[in-house]
């Protein structure tokens, strides 16, 4: 059989021409639809002995936005609800140190930053709905697991880890998943007479809102116990588990449909995967939104309101901003959305180092804060959408899924490594300006470099095969 034969075989067209009628029996028509072959009378017309019809499986149907959104929004209710309330059960129920409680969180969060590429290779071997499912499972199951080692006679403490990490496994499944079916149905948008948001921009805002409803709900629930909390999260994914079941598509986007069976395409993309190195330089600077710039108010001896106040300022811009400045982006290209994107964040840590050097009063040093931290949030909301929304591009005819997990990853590996330095270097009062200028330099190299990589982005040279 020569190649086209089997190329076509593999589609479901029929390699072999043999005769289905006689000319003394009527014509009949052969149904070609996968691997099943029907034979049917035709109607009595003067036509050809047999007439092959290919009957194309109809592709899956998108996954509807508003259950998308509603999705995204519900994971960050349940996510948040329980999380942050973690490193206060670890130091008041287990008495352990601050650095005991940050290298057990480090892990939770490379349990799902860094295994996003597992997951998305999943979603694009078994499909969208399996993985996302499945991650739910798995959150739950880490939920019940955090309540668990708490309802025994002594807290268990491995318990509590186990549970942190199939926590993080969860999300590592479902947040792949999420971002496959986006960008599909973001792909069959109709297209708009105007400069619209992206699908990803509004899934950000969904994820904002779930983000400030969730602390509200962990904290209402927290006065019953962590234990009350926890089950009520694993309740939470459960609904959210049957909801996604009725409302998902039964078949979604996946490899196996296209013909691609196991292959690591995003790894295989020298350009993807250089982008996707630059770009983790956003996600180590906005996770300083949490660790660095925290600090830094503490060391103007602001209190936890002050630092309430930030995390507030930076919900409200978020919430007010992302739709204006996707659709900015949308107007003048990738390449130019990401080069101020980068430098707005950069800007950022260069107004906190300059403040770290120059003697300031209290006040001033905690507007610099909030100025850096707008800045940050500004330039995240610019690059961030704007990066997930070029992943199509670059896997043109292939899955998305590892795409979307390595471009996660490369960021969880850089908070994960990134983090340690800067922690190390907040502590050199020798160069108090030290860490801020880390975290800046790799934000200025992405600016000059990642519009260059996207320009090629899903080129024929850009495989290594």
């Amino acid at each position: 059989m020569s190649r086209e034969q089997a190329d076509f075989g593999s589609v479901g067209l029929f390699s072999s021409p043999l005769l289905l009628s006689s000319p003394s029996s009527p014509p009949r028509v052969r149904e070609c639809a996968g691997a099943d072959d029907r034979i049917v009378p035709a109607l009595d017309a003067p036509t050809p002995p047999e007439i092959a019809v290919l009957v194309t499986p109809a592709p899956p149907r998108a996954a509807r936005t508003p259950v998308l959104l509603g999705t995204q929004l519900m994971f960050n209710v349940g996510f948040f609800a329980v999380v942050p309330f973690l490193a206060l059960v670890l130091t008041a129920d287990f008495g352990l140190t601050a650095a005991a409680v940050g290298l057990i969180l480090g892990v939770r969060t490379f349990a799902q930053q860094g295994m996003f590429l597992v997951g998305g290779v999943l979603a694009d071997r078994f499909g969208a709905r399996r993985t996302i499912l499945t991650g739910c499972a798995v959150r739950v199951l880490g939920f019940a697991t955090l309540a668990l080692s708490l309802l025994t006679p002594a807290p268990q403490l491995a318990l509590f880890i186990a549970g942190t990490v199939l926590t993080g496994l969860g999300g590592a499944l479902f947040s792949p998943g999420v971002n496959i079916l986006v960008a599909d149905a973001e792909q069959r948008r109709a297209p708009a007479a105007g400069h619209r948001a992206s699908l990803f921009a509004w899934l950000s805002v969904a994820g904002e809102f779930g983000a400030v409803l969730g602390p509200l709900v962990g904290a209402a629930l927290l006065g019953w116990g962590f234990v009350v909390v926890a089950l009520a999260g694993a309740a939470l994914f459960v609904l959210i588990a049957v909801f996604l079941a009725i409302s998902l598509p039964r078949r979604t986007p996946a490899s196996t449909e296209r013909g691609i069976h196991g292959r690591w395409w995003s790894l295989r993309d020298r350009r993807f995967v250089a982008f996707s190195a630059l770009h983790a330089a956003d996600l180590l600077a906005f996770n300083q939104l949490y660790l660095a710039l925290p600090l830094q108010l503490a060391r103007a001896e602001a209190g936890p309101a002050v630092v309430a106040a930030m995390f507030a300022w930076v919900s409200a811009l978020t919430l007010v901003l992302q739709l204006p400045v996707s659709r900015w982006c949308h107007r003048v290209g990738a390449a130019r959305a990401l080069r101020v994107g980068y430098g707005l964040s950069a800007a950022g840590f260069v107004v906190v180092a300059a403040s770290a050097v120059v003697p300031l009063d209290d006040p001033v040093l905690i507007a610099a804060v909030f100025a850096a931290a707008g800045l940050v949030i500004v330039g995240h909301l610019t690059t961030n959408p704007t990066a997930q929304g070029l992943v199509p591009r670059f896997a043109g005819a292939l899955p998305t899924g590892s795409f979307f997990g390595l471009l996660s990853t490369c960021g969880g590996i850089a908070v994960l490594v990134g983090n340690v330095a800067v922690g190390a270097l907040l502590g050199w009062t020798a160069v108090p300006a030290a860490a801020w200028v880390l975290l800046a330099v790799p934000l200025v190299v992405a600016a000059v470099w990642a519009p260059r990589v996207t320009a090629s982005a899903g080129s024929a040279d850009s495989l290594s095969r």
